[in-house]
């Protein structure tokens, strides 16, 4: 773990605290992101880093450091953990100071970092999923990656009492939204990759890869095209395939929603390949999406 507060790095469990007097803590005044981390690399690192930096002006934080420094900070604290596949995760907050409501008894803002191992294989099973009953976050809150997940965590709850693995948000005007955390995308009957517009909901790095990677498909003729728009629930439910797109599940496919089976109920080969596409991006993939760590 690295702590500002502190200022350096830990390999001790113990001492991997965080104040209590953080404004982050008490009054969830803060923001964060995360980097896969596979075979000694750091998975889109900038892309991420860039969100978080985005996500800690909007929160109306200042930054502890320079994006350069956080960067070789976040590297630093990577290498002395020794993990090679995994995930590094990363907060700004307004940092320690009194408990009141208001940041300015914050002395400095902090930032916090830490490395988690994990050897697990990325799960291609098909899930169920369900229509959240949780309220979705307004746009300002949404599009911003804040330690306020309250609503996500009761949205993914529901879906647990409910035999499902997650459960998806519909905004105001009844259009899919998104999951708790993640992405969420269609294969049309034409044959096209649809994903809902970010403008009201958090910009996923993972989903805008698998965009990218997408056109691959469509070289190979497994696609027909790849779009980003406005999706109803009705289409949605109807679709060929529907999967969940994001750092922790990367590409998994949805074989349920509600009581519709989605497709033929089977996991959909375009989920398949676009999974396999991403697992070889991180493996191989170009220099701006993998960043070496120095062991």
């Amino acid at each position: 773990m690295y702590s500002s507060v502190f200022g350096g790095i830990t390999t001790d469990p113990a001492a991997m605290v965080i104040p209590i007097d953080d404004h982050m803590v008490h009054r969830g005044h803060g923001v964060f992101d995360t980097a896969a981390i596979m075979d000694g690399y750091l998975y889109e690192l900038d892309q991420h880093l860039d969100r978080i930096l985005r996500s800690a002006s909007m929160a109306k934080i200042e930054l502890p450091y320079d994006r350069e420094r956080i960067r070789r900070i976040l590297i630093q604290t990577v290498s002395a953990s020794k993990c090679r596949k995994g995930s590094l995760r990363y907060w700004l907050s307004a940092g320690p100071g009194d408990f009141q409501l208001s940041p300015s008894g914050c002395n400095q803002p902090a930032l916090y970092a830490v490395v988690i191992q994990d050897q697990t294989p990325f799960d291609s099973k098909g899930i169920k999923v369900i229509t959240s009953s949780v309220p979705i976050k307004p746009p300002q809150f949404a599009t911003m990656k804040s330690v306020n997940y309250l609503p996500n965590v009761l949205s993914r709850m529901e879906a647990e009492e409910n035999d499902a693995y997650a459960a998806i948000w519909l905004d105001g005007e009844g259009i899919v939204a998104e999951g708790p955390n993640m992405n969420v995308a269609f294969v049309t009957k034409d044959k096209e990759l649809l994903m809902p517009n970010f403008d009201n909901i958090l910009s996923g790095c993972t989903a805008k890869r698998v965009l990218t990677l997408a056109n691959e498909l469509v070289r190979e003729g497994k696609l027909q095209g790849v779009k980003v728009r406005n999706v109803t629930v009705d289409e949605g439910k109807k679709s060929n395939e529907m999967m969940l797109i994001g750092s922790g599940v990367l590409v998994r496919p949805v074989i349920q929603w509600d009581e519709q089976v989605i497709g033929d109920g089977k996991e959909g080969p375009v989920a398949l390949n676009l999974l396999s596409l991403i697992i070889e991006d991180m493996k191989s993939g170009p220099p701006t999406v993998r960043v070496p760590v120095p062991y």
